[in-house]
């Protein structure tokens, strides 16, 4: 998705405009991974007007200040590109300026020359004339990757690596995209389950979107729109699972209670509501993941924030081996990581299914290969875990199972020995 942040600086004021051939744009960095945080300042525009920058997949609007100067933040897009550029415009005038995408970890000092991105190790090559089935395991293999559910050449490249082809493919989509029915098709055509997570905002607009606080969806404001998702779900007619606003125990998505001026059970009122006019849409085919992420301290307290057993059909858990890849990080094995959140999902939801419904490992700080055979065995000694959904991306660390060839060769043997 791509995400540019809020206007740092600016006015507004009725001074006539200047053209202005000085006009310059620089960036606080001109390199990093994807996710990283730039501060993009312009000089010499046109006096007190306003303007827009893009970078190919959304836009921000700024007002330039009575000098011609503004500064907007902007966080790197997920992309496969090398280069992204960032064009900012005031009237006739326009300037660009590019960001190298490195993929190395945030907290790895970036070099100063250009670094594509890597490519993933190679998968091992099937048998020919066998492709990899989806397994009959009582935990379910699952994966997302950058190019959604109709990417059909990185999944295929997922199977290979691991020997084995998702049974889960689970894809992103905001409150300005309509029910994905081609992409459903796709990989229904996999013989796989699609798990939609639908989130509850504008994507590339930050944190702060009162127009999508939760008290205006619970309050009816996004109901034709949400019917609408209902309508086509149940014409399509098969098994589709919903995994509404994930993650609301944080503060980084203006759903949670804890951010976007929503108050305590803001987010679970929300989640009723769309549950209701969704299923009133005649949207029987469809299942409801709530899915928080693994509980930390000053985390929203997960009781808080469940909807109740007549909503959910399933609950999931995220979360992420960060290794050393970040300052804050330390290496953290699946059983710590997951253990405290599965205690308290038991206890809210007694015998509901549990999807592990994001979770990755970070190479730095330990063994990849290690923590994979240690993910598979944990899980599948939970009986009530049903499955885990692998997020293949090189984002903020590269979390994809082929980051190294250790890494997919340990979780193509743990998948193949588990039961």
């Amino acid at each position: 998705m791509s995400m540019l942040g809020a206007v740092l600086g600016g006015g507004f004021g009725s001074q006539a405009a200047h053209a202005a051939p000085s006009a310059s744009v620089s960036m606080s960095q001109s390199s990093g991974p994807v996710g990283t945080a730039v501060t993009v300042t312009g000089t010499g525009f046109p006096k007190k007007k306003q303007g827009t920058l893009t970078d190919g997949w959304s836009s921000v609007a700024f007002t330039t200040s009575a000098s011609g100067w503004f500064s907007v933040s902007w966080i790197i897009p997920e992309t496969t590109d090398a280069l992204i550029a960032a064009t900012a415009t005031v009237g006739t005038v326009s300037r660009t300026a590019t960001f190298t995408v490195t993929f190395s970890p945030v907290s790895v000092e970036v070099p100063p020359t250009p670094v594509p991105e890597p490519s993933p190790t190679p998968a091992p090559a099937p048998t020919p004339g066998t492709a990899p089935q989806i397994s009959t395991s009582l935990l379910r293999f699952g994966v997302t990757t950058p190019g959604g559910a109709a990417a059909s050449a990185e999944l295929d490249h997922v199977a290979s690596a691991v020997g084995e082809a998702p049974s889960i493919v689970m894809s992103y989509k905001d409150f300005n995209q309509p029910a994905p029915i081609a992409e459903l098709d796709a990989v229904a055509a996999r013989g796989a389950t699609s798990i939609i997570t639908w989130e509850p905002w504008r994507w590339g607009n930050g944190v702060y979107q009162p127009d999508f606080a939760s008290d205006r969806i619970a309050a009816g404001d996004f109901d034709a729109y949400l019917a609408s998702w209902g309508t086509a779900l149940a014409a399509w007619g098969k098994p589709v699972t919903l995994r509404y606003a994930h993650e609301a125990n944080g503060n980084w998505y203006p759903w949670a209670d804890a951010a976007n001026g929503n108050s305590t059970g803001d987010y679970a009122a929300a989640w009723r509501h769309v549950h209701d006019v969704v299923t009133a849409a005649g949207a029987t085919n469809v299942s409801w993941l709530w899915s928080p992420n693994v509980p930390y301290t000053g985390s929203t307290p997960l009781t808080q924030l469940y909807p109740g057993a007549g909503y959910v059909d399933e609950v999931g858990l995220d979360g992420y081996n960060w290794g050393a890849s970040a300052s804050w990080s330390t290496w953290t094995s699946p059983s710590d990581l997951f253990g405290t959140g599965l205690a308290q999902l038991r206890a809210i939801a007694p015998g509901t299914p549990i999807l592990i419904a994001e979770t990755a490992s970070a190479e730095a700080g330990g063994s990849k290969a290690d923590w994979n055979s240690a993910l598979i065995g944990y899980l599948a000694a939970q009986p009530d875990v049903t499955g885990f959904v692998w997020f293949h991306h090189n984002k903020e660390t590269d979390w994809r199972i082929d980051s190294s060839t250790a890494s997919a060769a340990a979780l193509r043997t743990a998948l193949g020995a588990r039961k």
